[in-house]
């Protein structure tokens, strides 16, 4: 091409790549084409040069007063493609803000926090690889948003919403362009690479098609890599799923950790409630303890959301009155049971047993 034999090897990979998708295009829509094979070759081959070119050209990325700068002529585009992953402003979550999960916790203070704030306290080295796994509502998602606020580090955030394309070979290359740009910072600030509703992208299927093995084949060589012995950066990789049992066997070596994030106990439920209902006014006769030992099997997000429709039946009152200049009622028991017996736990007993049986055999924390 002939942004190639003048030395623009970027925007020749460019067109590389979309000669590329214009073939796949057929690909897709003329499957019976007695050409698709030779379709197919040439494809792949311009993918083949297009990575070759990229490799050629050297991107490098730093990081200038907070803001990312990509060292070429295409730095506008390599710094929109990474804004979609790092999340600017975290939640102000902190692990106090946390109730329950005091094990888990512990394990991220031993494996993340604990080594950025000393590491010369541990020359073996540290953890990399974090799997948080448990049922919906639970905090898995919130543990991780605390842990980026706990050690002041940059959250990047993916999943197969935002990783995964329609193009072939860009899931790999947004990938290595993640790893690439958390490589950089990563020996003077904290980076945490967190894959949310991880069995979307890590498990292992019958019936995927071929973009989906190169995406996952393009993660295990990026976590092998934050692995190699002599390493002291602080890039961290935490995992999160609702269903564990999906996941490729292979990547679970690559998480060191891989922690139970079950649904809150009795003393968790309780603490829940005193939580949220500080911002509601409610009646003596509401007991605590009641609440708490009627909601067993109820997630974190379930305890809310009762407190939520409790309170809401006042408000409703109030504008079916039409007095909605009053306040609303203070909430009493009796709504509380009214919302309960309407409303069941999201996770079931069977569920439960599954997650447990699942930490008993692949658990490590």
């Amino acid at each position: 091409m002939i942004n190639e034999k003048v030395g623009n090897k970027i925007d020749a990979a460019k067109n590389y790549r979309k000669a590329a998708e214009i073939l796949m295009t057929i690909l897709n829509n003329y499957r019976n084409d007695p050409m698709i094979n030779i379709y197919r070759s040439v494809a792949e081959g311009y993918i083949k040069k297009a990575k070759e070119l990229e490799e050629e050209s050297k991107i490098s990325i730093s990081v200038l007063g907070g803001d990312i700068k990509a060292i070429q002529n295409d730095n506008e585009n390599i710094e929109e493609a990474l804004q979609d992953f790092i999340v600017i402003e975290k939640p102000s979550i902190r692990f106090e803000d946390i109730i329950g999960l005091e094990e888990a916790k512990q394990a991220i203070l031993d494996s993340i926090v604990y080594p950025v704030k000393r590491p010369d306290l541990f020359p073996l080295g540290w953890p990399r690889g974090i799997l948080l796994f448990g049922p919906p509502g639970c905090g898995k998602t919130m543990l991780a948003a605390a842990i980026a606020n706990e050690i002041d580090g940059i959250f990047m955030q993916v999943d197969a919403a935002n990783i995964m394309s329609k193009w072939l070979g860009e899931a790999e290359k947004k990938i290595a362009m993640i790893f690439n740009y958390a490589r950089g910072v990563g020996s003077s600030k904290p980076v945490i690479i967190f894959i949310d509703e991880a069995d979307a992208l890590l498990g292992g299927y019958e019936n995927e098609i071929g973009g989906e093995a190169r995406v996952r084949n393009q993660l295990l060589k990026e976590l092998d890599g934050l692995s190699e012995k002599g390493r002291k950066h602080f890039i961290y990789v935490i995992a999160a799923t609702n269903k564990p049992w999906k996941l490729d066997l292979g990547f679970l070596r690559r998480f060191q950790k891989r922690i139970y994030i079950s649904s809150p106990n009795k003393e968790a439920r309780k603490s829940l409630f005193e939580y949220y209902l500080k911002f509601i006014k409610i009646t003596d006769d509401v007991n605590i303890d009641f609440l708490a030992e009627k909601t067993e099997g109820y997630s974190a997000s379930d305890i809310r959301d009762i407190v939520l429709e409790a309170y809401l039946r006042t408000v409703r009152e109030l504008f079916k009155s039409n007095a909605i200049s009053n306040n609303p009622r203070p909430v009493t028991m009796n709504d509380f049971i009214e919302v309960l017996n309407r409303r069941k736990p999201s996770i079931s007993n069977s569920m439960i047993k599954r997650y447990e049986e699942w930490a008993k055999n692949f658990g490590s924390i």
